[in-house]
């Protein structure tokens, strides 16, 4: 998957590793970075790498949470009430600039994010699997946004920082991307279908059972505590970002070959995993600390195991 998605997405290694850990360790990803660094052609590319259905819904002020579920549409020939789905029942749904929607529209997404399902009118419809929502927001412009709760924020399993990619790398997109005016599209490159749905559950099975050493348990609690005790943090950590830190660390895991998770990939998949969970108090905002600048402190403050 990741030799098909560098065909056409160039200089986001980490973007791309962190993608394909989402996928298959059923969670979430919001990516975050300026206009045109290739967040949507990820997300279509690895559809088309997997033959799944992608949904793309551009989140506006005026977007109703039936825009994206659906609603019951009469038929006068049946006399009766129908439920006519809506975009979100698709295995990707790419939710582009999430944060220009309303705090209503963007609460139509919590139950699908969390149960893989939706209830509309008393009834329950389960969404296709694998269902994993993309959603990109820039952190840039600011006007005309609604900031992203702590409740949904913590739905997504990493935040992503897509940045402008090195010079080799953009003078690649520049050499390989110009015929197609800046638009490339992943069946124009070529995207060979390397895997399905099937392959995908069965997967996140296998990488569930990855093993997992109690001192390993023992080190991602301590990183836990820290968060909650640091003078520069007003919101710590959950008990369910951790859950997601060593969700996530299998799945690094398992890219590397390994069947155990080590320290190392507990200290990899932090910063993407807790970035968007810990909330910065505003003394350390006014000094323009970061989330990321805090949270490396907490590494190297907190003792890994060998």
């Amino acid at each position: 998957m990741r030799g098909e998605l560098e065909k056409v997405v160039f200089g986001q290694d980490e973007a791309i590793e962190f993608t394909l850990a989402a996928l298959f360790s059923c969670g979430h990803v919001l990516l975050e970075g300026p206009p045109g660094v290739s967040k949507t052609l990820l997300v279509r590319s690895l559809a088309a790498a997997l033959n799944l259905n992608c949904q793309r819904v551009q989140m506006t002020s005026d977007l109703l949470p039936t825009d994206l579920t659906g609603a019951s549409i009469y038929r006068e020939d049946l006399h009766s009430f129908e439920f006519r789905r809506g975009p979100l029942f698709a295995n990707f749904i790419l939710a582009d600039e999430i944060n220009r929607a309303s705090a209503r529209t963007q609460s139509a997404l919590l139950e699908a994010m969390q149960e893989a399902q939706i209830t509309y009118d008393g009834a329950t419809h389960p969404l296709p699997l694998p269902f994993v929502v993309f959603a990109t927001q820039n952190p840039i412009e600011q006007e005309g946004t609604y900031p992203l709760p702590l409740a949904q924020l913590d739905r997504f399993m990493f935040k992503i920082s897509v940045g402008y990619p090195d010079a080799a790398a953009e003078q690649r997109v520049l050499r390989e991307h110009h015929a197609t005016a800046g638009m490339p599209a992943p069946e124009q490159q070529q995207i060979a279908k390397v895997a399905d749905a099937d392959q995908i559950v069965a997967a996140r099975k296998q990488i569930r059972e990855t093993h997992i050493r109690d001192e390993i348990i023992d080190y991602v609690q301590r990183l836990l505590h820290a968060t909650r005790d640091d003078d520069l943090l007003s919101v710590g950590a959950s008990p369910r970002s951790g859950l997601m830190l060593l969700m996530a660390a299998k799945s690094l895991a398992r890219f590397a070959g390994r069947d155990f998770v080590t320290p190392d990939d507990i200290k990899s998949a932090t910063t993407p995993t807790m970035r968007h969970r810990i909330v910065l108090t505003p003394g350390a905002e006014l000094q323009g600390t970061t989330a990321d600048e805090v949270l490396a402190n907490l590494m190297e403050s907190v003792e890994a195991p060998r």
